[in-house]
């Protein structure tokens, strides 16, 4: 079976072929020829993540799926959500992003700064739209630690860890990860679907 991710982001896409494994083959935007910047515009995750993959079924054809996660911060009023990408600015990087929201976590204590990602997965298959939803709760660490994985990965620590995903292997962090969970249960899905047609 073969899958387009819609997104533009390397090391999501990295992550999500480790976790599907070899079972379904996952195709990027650049193998179909897709070169676009897609808009993320809505106001959920949900929304963003159906945007992204409309964008791609409707202009090349293929069964595809698309996600977008946010983490939220308790003590932020759910911020950074769905601006986690882009929290410091359209043009900032990871680091800018995590170095704002360690800034206005400043005198916060531990005990307020819980937080949880959350991630959404939109597919389009055939004439079908399904969902699907992963989360993971944690806190955010007071300074940056480790240099695996990306994004905010070097200030969340997830609760069944205690320690940053940054510092945690792919492979471990691939067993609790927001992403990871989404994803399992995309494929969950697949394999029953492909199951009840044989």
């Amino acid at each position: 079976m073969d899958l387009v991710f819609a997104t533009n982001n390397a090391h999501k896409l990295e992550e999500i072929r480790r976790i599907v494994g070899d079972g379904i083959r996952i195709l990027s935007l650049r193998d179909i020829g897709c070169h676009d910047d897609i808009p993320e515009t809505a106001e959920t995750l949900e929304g963003n993540a159906l945007q992204k993959a409309r964008w791609v079924k409707e202009r090349y054809g293929y069964d595809c799926f698309a996600d977008d996660t946010g983490l939220m911060v308790d003590a932020l009023d759910g911020a950074p959500g769905i601006y986690s990408a882009r929290y410091a600015g359209p043009q900032c990087d990871a680091e800018a992003n995590m170095e704002l929201l360690l800034k206005r976590l400043e005198g916060i204590p531990d005990d307020r700064r819980t937080a949880a990602f959350h991630t959404v997965i939109a597919l389009l298959q055939g004439d079908g739209t399904h969902i699907f939803t992963g989360s993971v709760h944690g806190r955010i660490a007071r300074e940056k630690h480790g240099t695996n994985g990306f994004g905010y990965d070097p200030v969340f620590v997830p609760d069944e860890t205690g320690v940053p995903f940054a510092e945690m292997s792919a492979e471990a962090k691939n067993l609790i990860s927001h992403r990871s969970r989404a994803t399992r249960r995309l494929i969950d899905y697949l394999a029953s679907s492909s199951t009840n047609n044989e």
